[in-house]
């Protein structure tokens, strides 16, 4: 029974994979379903068995990327060794390399904009980091790391905006985009008008952190 089950969960989990790789390369209307039956070797009777419908199989695409969000959010707030913007910068950049490498990620962006999965929106992986960037103003406000008077609703809004831009005209241009760069970019210069002039100075001093994995001890 454990490897029935544990066979069920590999293959409900390879056309979901299989799944996402066609919706982020064709769109939700547009993607064919033996193309998911075939990136997945699985059986038609076996992707039914697991998902009644196409927009089913998008939802579980959704889920997951959603868990993806929340494992990668959850991460990088927990990090003690490093001050509110330096948690934001490194989660961005995170997100960034998902957009960049992860079918899951790349299809939710895909599916969120489609008809079917409006309502999806409000409760995506935007939502989810955007809430943790929400947090670490806030956190940094406390701290006294941000200019007196700003507004944190403000704040979150102008940089979910400015990177939601960026994802989008990284996909409209014909030009390569360097996705991780134009997100730096776009918290910089939000930084730039809200952050205390004393955290101004030093990160000028002394840049971003150096890369280091998230699941390090501080």
């Amino acid at each position: 029974m454990a490897r029935q089950q544990e066979r069920a969960r590999r293959t409900r989990a390879a056309i979901v994979e299989a799944a996402a790789v066609e919706f982020g390369k064709r769109g939700y209307a547009a993607a064919s379903v033996n193309a998911i039956l075939e990136g997945s070797h699985a059986t038609k009777g076996a992707m039914y068995f697991h998902f009644e419908s196409k927009e089913e199989l998008g939802r579980a695409v959704l889920v997951s990327a959603l868990e993806k969000f929340r494992e990668t959010t959850d991460q990088w707030m927990s990090r003690t060794d490093l001050d509110p913007f330096e948690i934001l910068h490194g989660l961005i950049d995170r997100v960034a390399q998902m957009f960049l490498t992860d079918p899951i990620v790349q299809a939710e962006f895909r599916l969120i904009i489609e008809p079917e999965f409006y309502t999806d929106v409000q409760n995506g992986g935007a939502r989810v980091w955007g809430s943790s960037a929400r947090d670490l103003i806030q956190r940094a406000q406390r701290e006294g790391l941000v200019r007196e008077g700003v507004d944190t609703d403000k704040f979150t809004r102008v940089l979910a905006a400015s990177l939601a831009g960026q994802r989008y005209m990284s996909d409209l241009t014909a030009q390569e985009v360097d996705l991780r760069a134009r997100f730096e970019e776009s918290l910089e210069v939000v930084l730039a008008g809200m952050a205390s002039d004393a955290w101004l100075a030093n990160w000028r001093s002394k840049g971003w952190p150096a890369e280091v994995p998230v699941t390090s001890e501080p």
